[in-house]
């Protein structure tokens, strides 16, 4: 199975980190072939350009947007790892969604109806937030995120989200819950 980690954090001592150490590990440990695009740390640029739009339509897509194109062909698995900022995903990772699943790559329209170009391909979602789990649950925006990300992204792409986690209230809770976080972060990954 090919595994692909994508990370969008700009701290790369983040508990999100950790818990791309943890997904590499395991999918290592399960004879997995994997693969993460840290995309502070490759410099990805998450801003969508006039030239964007332009050089995809002519079919001479940008040299990093199909560099990132050919690593989601290339996978199985696509895990997610980011901090949940207004609740929603982080400029760069929202910004990666525009440029990298794009028309054509991504998605299609056929006789007016969209059509995911992903199917086959699975993912999970593992979110960090600073509210706690129960506050979120609470107000509903778990299931908000839910509908945003796992419907409105990747299953209008065609990819079966297989799991999206929320560990809660990261910067105030004790080791001890991190460290729970990070073995249920195993779990998922050696049950894949």
């Amino acid at each position: 199975m090919k595994h692909l980690v994508v990370f969008a954090h700009p701290n790369p001592k983040s508990f999100g980190k950790g818990i791309v150490d943890v997904i590499v590990k395991a999918s290592k440990e399960k004879g997995m072939d994997v693969r993460v695009r840290d995309l502070y740390q490759i410099g990805f640029d998450p801003v969508l350009k006039p030239s964007d739009f332009e050089a995809i339509h002519s079919g001479k897509v940008p040299e990093d947007i199909a560099e990132e194109q050919e690593h989601i062909k290339w996978a199985d698995v696509i895990t997610f790892v980011y901090p949940v900022w207004w609740t929603g995903l982080p400029a760069m990772l929202k910004g990666y969604v525009d440029r990298v699943f794009s028309y054509g790559f991504a998605y299609q329209y056929v006789d007016g109806n969209p059509v995911g170009l992903l199917e086959g391909k699975k993912a999970l979602l593992f979110c960090t937030t600073g509210a706690s789990n129960e506050i979120y649950e609470q107000i509903g925006m778990h299931n908000s995120m839910k509908q945003t990300t796992d419907q409105g992204i990747f299953g209008f792409t065609g990819i079966e989200v297989i799991d999206h986690v929320f560990f809660g209230a990261v910067p105030t809770v004790d080791e001890e819950t991190r460290r729970g976080y990070l073995k249920e972060v195993e779990r998922i990954i050696k049950e894949l």
